[in-house]
């Protein structure tokens, strides 16, 4: 097991969004690290992605959870987002989705959903 502490997101690759949700994570936690797993449109690619997409995304979050002893996971989806281009009303509702569709995976981790806005601030979008 690695040293330290550890949550997970399955973020966005865009890079305006790391550090809010990494501080945000941190913060939330009390957690030491936080392990990314990048795609562009994080939702979409959860929802709407192939086979292999979500088994490697599953890969990554189990090495995460077994590896690390990941104790929570966020799913993050932004405004602006360039893999995934829709209004916050429906971006929020695919949050909701994703979160919904990663719990049924069986983790043992506190699983949320994250929004971040125009401002780059973190909203907390479900539990």
């Amino acid at each position: 097991m690695a040293e330290g502490t550890f949550a997970t997101a399955i973020n966005c690759m865009d890079g305006r969004t790391q550090e809010p949700v990494i501080n945000w994570m941190k913060q939330q936690y009390g957690v030491d690290y936080v392990d990314q797993i990048n795609e562009a449109g994080p939702n979409k690619a959860l929802l709407e992605g192939d086979k292999t997409m979500i088994d490697s995304i599953k890969k990554k979050l189990t090495i995460s959870n077994d590896g690390h002893g990941s104790k929570a996971l966020a799913i993050i989806g932004h405004h602006d987002c360039a893999g995934n281009p829709i209004d916050k009303r429906e971006k929020v509702e695919q949050i909701k989705q994703s979160v919904a569709l990663v719990r049924s995976w069986g983790y043992d981790m506190d699983i949320v959903g994250l929004y971040v806005n125009d401002q780059w601030q973190v909203e907390h979008v479900t539990s």
